[in-house]
């Protein structure tokens, strides 16, 4: 009884920031090995009476303060009630379920070459409901406001997204490859594909769908300074239609033009074509842009391509010693695209061959209407690639999200470049080699590795020009259990030496996502290796809707600042060490939040080296190993 009242007193202290208390919940996990079966969840008010001798320890108990939120949840009070609404302690029912980790694309081949008979299509709102769960409701006024607010998915929409018809032969993965594209979706938070095999004969399938959508809504506003700030407003769902419509205004530079505005309107269309329209203004640099492109979505694909034209007016300095006075680089950009691929023989029988070899090609144009020096010349890039994939997709949880399912790629992938850069200076050849491998288990992890290398060579004296040697390795832990706490480890490697680069070539960075995460610095050099490490603890606590996880982090960089030095090693790595809590709300755009404490001892430009950033992205992410358009070898 001591304990409770004890609660109630800080529940009333301190039920308006109770990110404290997350916080120091969130370091208690230790790794241990997982448990079979269901967890244990042990209530402390349960068992014996403490004997431990620790007074320190006895003063605050993490365990028996969880215990005790969630006992203060159940009753029937006014702040009770309250607290029951912004804490959510029980597990959810998918969580424990776990996941079927079968290769997606062999998980309904028994009905291969049926046909289609019916589909039925579920569209369930963003709050309150789950996929996994078909009994759960929205719970409080919460839940149902908000979906009051939102226009769920259209079915028009969903079947867009799959890859059968009813009255058709299902072609084999058509139904995995169809549930892997709708989670794949921006508008969509999960998705599940059922086959009633209660009505399934030997020549036909009825087939059940079910989505949950994600609020599509959203709006941020930044403050910088006394009128001054960034306004940004987004609908990835525009009238349920899958529309993407995102605008981000700036208002109060310190500059002759004193705001900038950047927009953007994507719209899907059949046969999974995409449409876009981007325009972009601020000082001293105006886009206009409009594209069309269509991806190899699936592993059956056999054509993609794309079409893009961009109009840019840039203005340049003069030159460093006078940068008050500028030139027009005006220009446009014309690239076109087209990839054709093409099936292997199957020696499984009954089985199709998921490997695929790729032919594509590719047209990059660029024509200047005004150029500040002769250094702007007219191009035109002309690119191949052949290539072999293989493709396989797995299903598990808390990876990057919480408890929902993702899918991880893994595979094989080989392709070779060449191409011919023709320009007002002189020829170049262009030549470009790439590899990636990936693996997964529940008992292993996963891993991932890639290589590519790639130059270009000018005709008149076999100079070898602006080359580049980069690598990535990443790998994450299996999920560890403490009750239920999970967690993984995530260790992340990638280099970028570069060798024969243009004089006066913008160099590479190594803050944000290239480098050091929360690191603000302009450093740069022709080369860098980079370290990353993170431990990610997933809590059972929800908070208005916010799953909560505590994250640690360690980077290093090492980078080639001095000038004709290409090995970054010999040089003293910049370092950053950081604590903070991920939040992730499954039913808005922007689904995850990161707000993180960072210290840098050395090359940070804010003082003391502490840093306190958010973000609103993940900061790593799988690599398909799919084709995308053929394209030299990325140095930034």
């Amino acid at each position: 009884m001591i304990f409770f009242a004890w609660s109630a007193r800080l529940l009333r202290r301190c039920l308006p920031g109770p990110l404290l208390a997350l916080l120091l919940l969130a370091g208690s996990a230790r790794a241990q090995q997982p448990v079979s079966g269901r967890p244990v969840v042990t209530d402390s008010m349960r068992t014996q009476p403490e004997t431990r001798p620790d007074s320190l320890r006895r003063r605050f108990d993490q365990e028996r303060m969880l215990t005790g939120l969630k006992a203060y949840t159940r009753r029937k009070t006014i702040v009770g009630k309250a607290a029951s609404a912004i804490f959510n302690f029980n597990e959810r029912k998918e969580d424990r379920v776990g996941i079927d980790v079968e290769l997606l694309d062999r998980q309904f081949d028994q009905h291969n070459y049926k046909i289609v008979r019916r589909i039925d299509i579920q569209a369930l709102d963003a709050f309150g409901y789950s996929v996994s769960d078909p009994t759960r409701q929205p719970r409080n006024v919460l839940d149902r406001t908000g979906n009051s607010l939102h226009i769920k998915t259209s079915r028009a929409r969903i079947r867009q997204l799959l890859l059968f018809r009813m009255g058709q032969e299902l072609a084999p993965q058509a139904l995995s490859e169809s549930e892997r594209l709708l989670r794949q979706t921006a508008e969509l938070l999960d998705a599940r594909v059922f086959v009633d095999e209660q009505t399934t004969t030997q020549d036909s399938v009825d087939i059940r769908i079910i989505t949950k959508d994600v609020f599509s809504l959203g709006a941020s506003y930044q403050l910088r300074d006394v009128g001054a700030g960034v306004v940004a407003l987004r609908d990835i769902n525009f009238l349920g239609q899958g529309h993407q419509v995102r605008n981000r205004f700036e208002y109060g530079r310190n500059q002759p033009q004193s705001w900038s505005y950047e927009g953007s309107y994507v719209v899907p269309f059949r046969n999974f074509i995409n449409g876009q329209v981007r325009y972009r203004n601020e000082y001293q640099y105006q886009e206009q842009a409009i594209s069309f492109s269509r991806d190899f979505y699936s592993l059956n694909t056999r054509y993609a391509g794309a079409a893009l034209l961009r109009l840019s007016q840039q203005l340049v300095p003069v030159s460093v010693e006078d940068p008050t006075k500028f030139l027009a680089s005006n220009y446009s950009i014309k690239d076109v695209w087209l990839g054709r691929s093409l099936h292997l023989r199957s020696y499984d029988l009954g089985y199709e061959n998921p490997a695929r070899v790729i032919v594509s090609g590719r047209i990059y144009n660029t024509t200047y209407t005004a150029r500040p020096n002769p250094d702007y010349v007219n191009s035109s890039l002309l690119l191949g690639t052949v290539g072999y994939s293989v493709r396989r997709y797995y299903k598990d949880k808390y990876l990057f999200g919480f408890g929902r399912t993702e899918d991880i790629p893994t595979g094989t992938l080989v392709s070779l470049t060449a191409g011919y850069d023709i320009n007002n200076r002189a020829n170049r050849n262009y030549y470009a080699l790439r590899a990636a491998t990936g693996g997964f288990s529940l008992r292993n992890g996963y891993l991932y590795l890639s290589g590519e290398f790639g130059s270009f060579i000018r005709q008149r004296d076999k100079d070898w020009q602006q080359g580049l040697l980069s690598t990535e390795v990443l790998y994450f832990t299996r999920l560890y259990h403490t009750g239920n706490w999970q967690w993984r480890h995530f260790f992340w490697n990638r280099s970028a030496l570069g060798f024969n680069r243009l004089r006066g070539e913008q160099q590479l960075l190594i803050d944000g996502d290239r480098g050091l995460r929360g690191f603000e610095s302009n450093v740069r050099g022709a080369s860098r290796f980079v370290l990353n490490y993170e431990a990610t603890v997933f809590t059972p606590v929800s908070f208005l809707g916010f799953r909560v996880a505590g994250v640690g982090f360690i980077d290093a960089a090492w980078l080639a600042s001095k000038p004709g030095q290409e090995l970054p090693f010999r040089n003293t790595p910049y370092t950053g060490f950081g604590l903070g809590l991920r939040l992730r709300n499954e039913y808005i755009a922007i689904r995850t939040v990161q707000l993180l404490l960072g210290f840098y001892p050395r090359g940070q430009t804010s003082p003391g080296g502490f840093r306190i950033f958010e973000n609103a992205r993940p900061y790593y992410d799988f690599s398909d190993f799919n084709f995308a358009q053929p394209n030299t070898v990325r140095y930034e």
